[in-house]
């Protein structure tokens, strides 16, 4: 159906333009001049760039930095000019993109390149001069031949594996400058847009820096995180071991019959670790008597804290498992937020006197009937049904929940008495060399897998929550990573390929008129970049099997 006119409903009004009119000709019509705030819009909940031609009725909505979709947005235009930076100062310099550091991004550099201190000031300074010019992001549609053929020529091979599996006949191109690349969402009008940025040496590489969202005047102080790091590090001597860099790899490996050794291998891999932490906490015994197994939402904790009961009882140690969740308040005492929503993720959710009187029963030897929690209810168990344990002198308490590290929660266990596990899903996947999978993603799409299927929670509701949980988790549980004994990297190089089988259904379910539309379609984009690897393929004491089912653990 072809229209001369559409009609447009931007800020309460309908306004009649052309077909094909873009979202910045639209906002010009109507607002004057674009600040440089603006930097992408929602049309009909799709996030899109100014330069999207409007081709039928469409709501719109702008996009600025305090959203969380600007957040994205300018982090990838940021990223964008720091990659032609470097093209153009250092063209025979590979850089490849690592994991996120706080506000940071973190490259590696393949090939010969000067002093990296030179090298940081260089790249900054024409970062600058890039955003003095207000150079456009240019976004071009071409034919799969034409871009396969440039990146060939360019050796771009990691966005060649990755175009190898792609279904449509053409491909969006990014570019500010001479650097081209696939574009993997929306990007800034120009590089105006984009005032607060740094590059600095970190460890062997180079750090990227940007303004925390809502702030982009300033930089914040750079921490440090050494624990954090060093499981990094630990996960890119993995990747190498299993010669799985980005999607394209794997995609390759799955199209070609390579899945399971790789699966074997990637979870030796986390028995290999798990071993080493029981060994540890051994050498502490008999004065550890408590495990700590802390992480934020869908980290894999309980599942983790299971396989190291094994390895424990390997060892001659007799762990039992005790886990917070069951200590939830009932869902009507939940404390409230700021915005008026129940707080899940608050200490105070959980029943800090019930769990400090049964701690400290069970640290004197005492027998506790500990409670159980009914999440598709959202309250706490009848009596009856509680379990009842008692903590002897040849046994070590292994606790989980998303609080472990917080000291409130164990103030009458003294530092020496306790070991402290932090586990996190710090994905060892990237798009290619120069995109990233954020982390958040891969946990919150464990969570929607397991909430659908074990919580009776819709995609919708799921993504609903994700941001209070993400407040949450950065006001009770990151804050307090770096003070434990140990990280323990959850995720699993081809997890998104498995949760692909399910998440796209359920996330396929959420209406178009929802608020979390935009997020539902950003997520079925990024899993559309998988070949999917079937569930049976995944061993039943994979941590993978906490989201999915099938685990040969009892929860």
């Amino acid at each position: 159906m072809n229209h001369s006119h559409v009609e447009v409903l931007y800020r309460g009004s309908e306004h009649r333009v052309p077909s094909g009119t873009t979202v910045a000709e639209v906002l010009r019509q109507v607002d004057g001049e674009i600040p440089d705030t603006v930097l992408s819009a929602l049309v009909n909940r799709r996030q899109v760039m100014l330069d999207f031609p409007i081709q039928g009725t469409a709501e719109m909505e702008l996009v600025r930095y305090g959203d969380r979709e600007g957040e994205s947005v300018y982090k990838r235009s940021v990223s964008l000019m720091f990659y032609e930076a470097c093209f153009e100062l250092f063209p025979a310099v590979r850089t490849v993109i690592g994991q996120s550091l706080g506000n940071c991004y973190h490259y590696q550099l393949r090939g010969e390149h000067p002093d990296l201190a030179e090298m940081a000031a260089a790249i900054e300074r024409k970062m600058r001069e890039l955003f003095n010019d207000r150079r456009p992001f240019r976004r071009e549609t071409v034919t799969i031949e034409e871009v396969e053929n440039f990146f060939r020529e360019r050796g771009h091979h990691d966005k060649l594996a990755l175009l190898k599996t792609r279904r449509s006949s053409t491909v969006h191109t990014i570019s500010c400058g001479s650097f081209v690349d696939i574009a993997h969402g929306p990007y800034a009008p120009h590089t105006g847009c984009l005032p607060t940025f740094g590059v600095m040496i970190f460890e062997d590489g180079l750090l990227l820096r940007f303004p925390r969202r809502g702030d982009r005047s300033r930089l914040p102080k750079f921490a440090r995180r050494p624990l954090l790091y060093t499981t990094y590090a630990e996960t890119r001597q993995w990747q190498e071991l299993l010669e799985i860099q980005n999607i394209g790899q794997l995609n390759d490996l799955c199209i070609n019959g390579g899945v399971r050794p790789l699966i074997r291998v990637a979870e030796g891999l986390h028995e290999k670790k798990i071993s080493q932490i029981a060994d540890e906490i051994t050498q502490r015994s008999p004065e550890v008597r408590l495990v700590m197994v802390a992480g934020p939402s869908s980290s894999g904790k309980t599942t983790f804290a299971k396989r190291l009961g094994v390895q424990l009882r390997v060892n001659g140690l007799e762990p039992i498992s005790l886990s917070l969740d069951n200590y939830y308040v009932n869902r009507e005492d939940t404390p409230i937020d700021e915005d008026g929503k129940p707080d899940f993720e608050a200490l105070e959710a959980i029943d800090l006197g019930l769990f400090h009187e049964h701690l400290a029963q069970l640290m004197e030897g005492q027998s506790v009937a500990t409670p159980a929690f009914n999440f598709v209810r959202g309250r706490r168990r009848p009596a009856d049904q509680w379990k009842t344990m008692q903590l002897e002198e040849s046994q070590i308490l292994v606790v989980e929940g998303i609080h472990g590290l917080n000291d409130r929660l164990t103030i009458s266990v003294p530092r020496n008495r306790k070991y402290r596990v932090y586990v996190s899903a710090l994905s060892q996947l990237a798009i290619d060399d120069h995109n990233r999978i954020f982390t958040s993603d891969a946990r919150l799409v464990r969570r929607l897998v397991r909430d659908r299927l074990f919580r009776g929670f819709t995609a919708e509701r799921t993504l609903e929550l994700w941001e209070r949980v993400r407040r949450g988790e950065g006001r009770w549980i990151f804050p307090f990573q770096e003070g434990a004994d140990v990280m323990f990297n959850s995720a699993l190089v081809y997890e998104p390929a498995v949760l692909k089988v399910y998440a796209e259904r359920f996330l396929l379910q959420v209406p178009r008129e929802s608020r979390t539309y935009p997020e539902a379609f950003r997520l079925l984009k990024f899993l559309s970049l998988f070949v999917p690897i079937f569930p049976d393929e995944v061993p039943h004491t994979s941590i993978l099997r906490e989201f999915i089912g099938g685990s040969s653990f009892e929860y």
